[in-house]
């Protein structure tokens, strides 16, 4: 059982990177499914670059935007924002500037960014869309051809469709797989630099030191349990009540749960500051109402 338990709160703590991984398998996974059983190049001039792009992109398109449709970041930083009545300056003094704002879409936009990259990067690691995109785009016919026969730039959208022709079709394969391979290789190369500059920048920038980050993170985490501990018990009290109300004909009794202006207050964006030492929304709504409480005569 402790064992157990380990494990679990192992999962819990890496439980984002975990994620990400299991969505990067997820999608190197669909894509060598569908590059060998979907795909199949026309072999067509005309077709060949824009079919090998549809298969290329249109999954990644469809994997980001499923990313940002289930990132909690993303659903909390749109959810209301285009409520009636709330203008720039409530924004303002509940102090979600255009800076917050950013950096939570930057943070979410990055996160969903994952399986796509993925996907395109081990595309171009199994070479099939590129070779099938390259046999058709005229200007790797320029490239290719001006050395070989006559007919080259006629048969070049064909080399798909012909592996076991003429020796210089197989060398042309071979170039455009390795093309696709150098390409794929340099993304991967690109994204973990990209990954490492911002990172670093976050971590540079940031307000705290990293054992005081450490403890700001524990915080948050145990704070959302906590709340969504603390809503789902309070949600079940109050049906409860409501149900056995409705079904004894009786008048439900006194349940204090937080208005539509708490609930506001503690979900907008908050970026922590040392001078305040309040490590969430939450915490610096609570030590308010607590002031003003105070203040009260």
């Amino acid at each position: 059982m402790e064992r157990f338990k380990s494990v679990l709160d192992l999962f819990v703590k890496y439980h984002t990177v975990l994620g990400y991984s299991f969505l990067s398998l997820l999608a190197a996974g669909g894509e060598s499914l569908l590059s060998s059983v979907v795909f199949q190049c026309p072999c067509s001039a005309t077709w060949n670059l824009p079919y090998s792009l549809v298969f290329l992109l249109v999954p990644a398109l469809i994997l980001f935007l499923l990313g940002c449709l289930l990132s909690t970041r993303a659903k909390r930083l749109v959810t209301g924002c285009c409520a009636p009545g709330r203008g720039e300056e409530e924004f303002s003094e509940a102090g979600q500037d255009l800076c917050t704002g950013m950096v939570t879409c930057c943070h979410f936009t990055l996160a969903s960014a994952v399986a796509p990259i993925t996907w395109i990067a081990v595309a171009l690691l199994g070479g099939g869309f590129y070779e099938c995109a390259a046999s058709g785009s005229t200007w790797v016919s320029w490239q290719l051809c001006p050395n070989q026969e006559v007919n080259c730039s006629k048969q070049l959208p064909q080399v798909p469709c012909q592996k076991g022709k003429p020796e210089w079709i197989q060398d042309v394969s071979k170039e455009l797989k390795a093309h696709s391979q150098v390409a794929g290789w340099t993304l991967i190369a690109l994204v973990v630099i990209a990954l490492l500059i911002f990172t670093s920048i976050i971590r540079c920038r940031s307000p705290v030191n990293f054992l005081h980050r450490k403890f700001w993170k524990l915080y948050c985490r145990k704070e959302e349990e906590m709340l969504m501990n603390e809503a789902k018990k309070h949600a079940t009290e109050l049906a409860e009540e409501n149900v056995k109300c409705f079904f004894d004909s009786s008048q439900p009794k006194e349940f204090r749960i937080p208005n539509y202006k708490d609930w506001e207050n503690i979900s907008l964006q908050y970026t922590f500051s040392p001078g305040s030492q309040y490590y969430s929304i939450l915490h610096k709504y609570v030590n308010k109402q607590k002031d003003d409480c105070n203040i009260q005569p």
